[in-house]
Order: structure tokens, then C-alpha cells, then sequence
């Protein structure tokens, strides 16, 4: 059995095939999936799993070089915006929020939380660990 604190298969294994610059996007549950880009859905109700506690989980399995967050973030979710700050994610970088659904046409998979708070949405990149 794993040790690490991730126990979903499908979002490990997305981790494992993972390379160098690829991304993956964690959302809120209003997120909209993007045609061809597979759909990791974890949302059970309103709220469960939240967005922090997905990111954290993700991010115990998932070297991250840079992430990248809807610029609208502070102004319309004030509170997400400081606990996402708070977060062990390196490099923080800012695109509209049209610009992330483009970018997320070409991730590798969008994970779908229960999160229901506005631009509660990142974009993690891959990093390598050597």
C-alpha cells in the first residue's frame, strides 16, 4: 500500500506519466472541462474535496516548477487568494482567467474538487527533481 498521502489512482497515476513542463489543472467544481483533455473528477458534494486540501495532496506527489493563477483571484475570492499565498507552491505567475481556460485546453488533465468559490482554479506545471 502507498505511503504518500494521495490514495486516488487515476490522479497518481497522472502524476507518474507527468513530464517536464506538462500541466495540470486543479479547479473549482464550476471549472468547465475542456474538450479531449481527460476529466479527473473528484467532486463528491458542495465543498468536499476542497481546493487547498486537493492542492496539498497533489503536491505531496508532484515536483511543481511554477503554477499559474486567474489574475481576478484577489479581487473576487480575497480569502482563497491569501491561503492559496500560504501554500508551499513555487513561482506564482498570473494570466486572465480567459487565458487559464485557453491554457487548460492543453493540460494533461483538469482535477475537478467540490470547491465552490469563485476563481478558486491554478495551473501546475511540472518540474523535475534532479
Amino acid at each position: 500500500m502507498k505511503k504518500s498521502p494521495l490514495l486516488n489512482i487515476a490522479l497518481s497515476q497522472m502524476i507518474a506519466s507527468l513530464g517536464h513542463g506538462d500541466m495540470l489543472v486543479i479547479g473549482d467544481a464550476g471549472l468547465p472541462s475542456q474538450p479531449g483533455v481527460p476529466l479527473i473528477d473528484l467532486a463528491l458534494t458542495r465543498g468536499i474535496p476542497g481546493f487547498i486540501d486537493t492542492v496539498n495532496t497533489v503536491l505531496s506527489e508532484m515536483q511543481v516548477e511554477y503554477h499559474l493563477l486567474a489574475s481576478e483571484l484577489p479581487q473576487h475570492n480575497p480569502a482563497m487568494a491569501a491561503r492559496v499565498a500560504a501554500l508551499a507552491l513555487p513561482d506564482a505567475r498570473q494570466v486572465t482567467h480567459d487565458e487559464f481556460k485557453q491554457l487548460s485546453r492543453s493540460a494533461r488533465a483538469i482535477v475537478r474538487t467540490g470547491e465552490c468559490s469563485p476563481y478558486a482554479n491554478v495551473i501546475l506545471v511540472a518540474g523535475v527533481v534532479f
